[in-house]
C-alpha cells in the first residue's frame, strides 16, 4: 500500500525552522525582536511566495543584496534548521517494515525542498518524492502525486494515501488523484470541511492510522 506525505508542516516543522532563520536573519543584520516579528507575520506561515517575501523584506530593511540573492541565501540556510521528530522518522521505519511504500509530494523550489528531506533525516525513510519544482507539476494536480507513486514503485491506480495539512493541495488534491486522505488539523483552517477520510492533530496519528492497516 501506498502512503504519501506532505512536507512542510506535516512532516517537519517549517514554521519553527522560519521562526529561527527570522532571528537569525535579524541578529546578523542588527534588528531587533519587532522586526523579526513582522517577517513571520508577513510569512504567513508560508502561505505568501518567498519572492514577493523577499522584495518587502529588502524594501523594509534598504538591504543591498538583491530579493533573489536574499532568497538563494534563505534556501541555502533553511534546510539546515529542519528537524524532523525521532518519533516520526521511528514510526516512518515501522511503516516501511509492514510493508507500506511511502513517499513526499511537495511543492517548493528544489534545492530548498531537497535539502530539507535530507538534513532532517528523512531522506533514509521513504522510498521517494516528488518535488514540484522539479517535477513541472504543483499540488494539487493529480501528476505530481502520480509521479511521487511510481518513484515509490507503484502507481496510483493501484490506491493508497495522501496526508497533509493542507486542504486543497493535500486533501482536494489527494482525492483528486484518488487517493483516500488524512488531514492534519493544525487549527489553521477554522470553519473549514477539508473533506478528508480522517482528521488528526499529529502526524503520528496518522501513522499510527495506517500501521493499523485502516
Amino acid at each position: 500500500m501506498l502512503a504519501l506525505f506532505d512536507l512542510d508542516n506535516t512532516l517537519i516543522d517549517r514554521l519553527d525552522a522560519f521562526r529561527r532563520w527570522a532571528a537569525e536573519f535579524a541578529a546578523d543584520r542588527g534588528l531587533g525582536s519587532a522586526d523579526v516579528a513582522w517577517m513571520i507575520e508577513l510569512d504567513a506561515d508560508g502561505s505568501l511566495p518567498m519572492s514577493t517575501f523577499f522584495t518587502h523584506v529588502r524594501e523594509r530593511f534598504a538591504l543591498a543584496e538583491s530579493a533573489d540573492s536574499l532568497w538563494r541565501g534563505y534556501r541555502d540556510r533553511l534546510p539546515h534548521l529542519v528537524t524532523c521528530r525521532p518519533a516520526v522518522l521511528e514510526s516512518l521505519d515501522r511503516l516501511r517494515l509492514s510493508g507500506w511504500r511511502v513517499g513526499i509530494v511537495t511543492n517548493g523550489m528544489t534545492d530548498n525542498q531537497s535539502g530539507k528531506i535530507h538534513h532532517s533525516g528523512l531522506v533514509d525513510r521513504v522510498d521517494g518524492w516528488a518535488i514540484s519544482d522539479a517535477e513541472g507539476f504543483s499540488k494539487p494536480a493529480a501528476e505530481l502525486f502520480e509521479i511521487a507513486a511510481q518513484r515509490c514503485g507503484t502507481t496510483l491506480a493501484d490506491g493508497g494515501w495522501m496526508v497533509g495539512d493542507d486542504v486543497e493541495k493535500d486533501v482536494a488534491g489527494g482525492r483528486g488523484a484518488g487517493l483516500r486522505t488524512i488531514w492534519i488539523d493544525r487549527g489553521q483552517s477554522a470553519g473549514r470541511s477539508p473533506g478528508a477520510d480522517h482528521e488528526v492533530t499529529d502526524v503520528l496519528d496518522a501513522i499510527t492510522m495506517l500501521d493499523a492497516d485502516l
